[in-house]
């Protein structure tokens, strides 16, 4: 299989994934309004840490859509204050995706993740390079400076593989049907395709922000 045909398939399966864009379309330039930019959960999930603005991503690192958005995002986080909690999610659609969840709690576990998350971006989505073996994962995490063995030890461990397979489960709990998602404080879930664009997406999430500051953190 060629290199082309092979970023056509991964782009193609992220599209199907990522329910591209929202049927209901979004409300005019300037408006946000629930059920077009951003929707409500029907069931609100629990926080990690109370008196905080708890934003989650839920991603995966063969979207070329959460590659897109990855800059417009960190650059909204670093510009966050000390109440805002974000974290990262990555999800697997299929079992053959699971290796790049592992990739990435492995790495969060190593305090590796924050060096290295723009990097596995760019080596899949620029280098060509699939990374969903474990020999892959391990020689390309060694050609960036990190003791293969150490990471070939923490990514087997049961601790990184049961966090891989429990965030397939919150899947269905956030009800994500498509990445990337952005989930806050537990209630509220939008995302470039809902938003109507990466803009929107960002402008949403303050608006957001705001309100759950406003509401006490609720």
């Amino acid at each position: 299989m060629t290199t082309l045909t092979k970023r056509a398939i991964l782009f193609i399966s992220c599209l199907l994934l990522a329910g591209v864009v929202n049927a209901q379309g979004s409300t005019p330039s300037g408006k946000i309004e629930e059920g077009f930019e951003y929707r409500v959960l029907p069931t609100a999930q629990p926080v990690e840490i109370k008196g905080k603005v708890e934003v989650i991503e839920f991603f995966w690192y063969g979207c070329p859509h959460c590659y897109d958005f990855e800059p417009d995002l960190s650059a909204w986080v670093k510009s966050q204050p000390k109440d805002v909690a974000f974290r990262r999610v990555p999800v697997a659609f299929r079992d053959d995706f699971l290796p790049h969840s592992q990739l990435y709690y492995a790495l969060l576990a190593m305090g590796k993740a924050d060096a290295l998350n723009d990097k596995v971006f760019y080596a899949i989505h620029k280098e060509n390079k699939r990374l969903l073996t474990e020999n892959d994962i391990a020689d390309w995490v060694a050609s960036q400076g990190v003791d293969r063995n150490a990471f070939l030890t923490t990514y087997r461990s049961f601790a990184v593989i049961s966090k891989a397979r429990a965030a397939n489960q919150l899947v269905m709990q956030y009800h994500i049907d498509g990445v990337p998602t952005i989930v806050m404080q537990g209630r509220y879930l939008t995302s470039p395709s809902i938003a109507g664009s990466k803009a929107k997406a960002i402008e949403v999430m303050t608006f957001l922000e705001d309100k759950i500051r406003k509401d006490r953190y609720k």
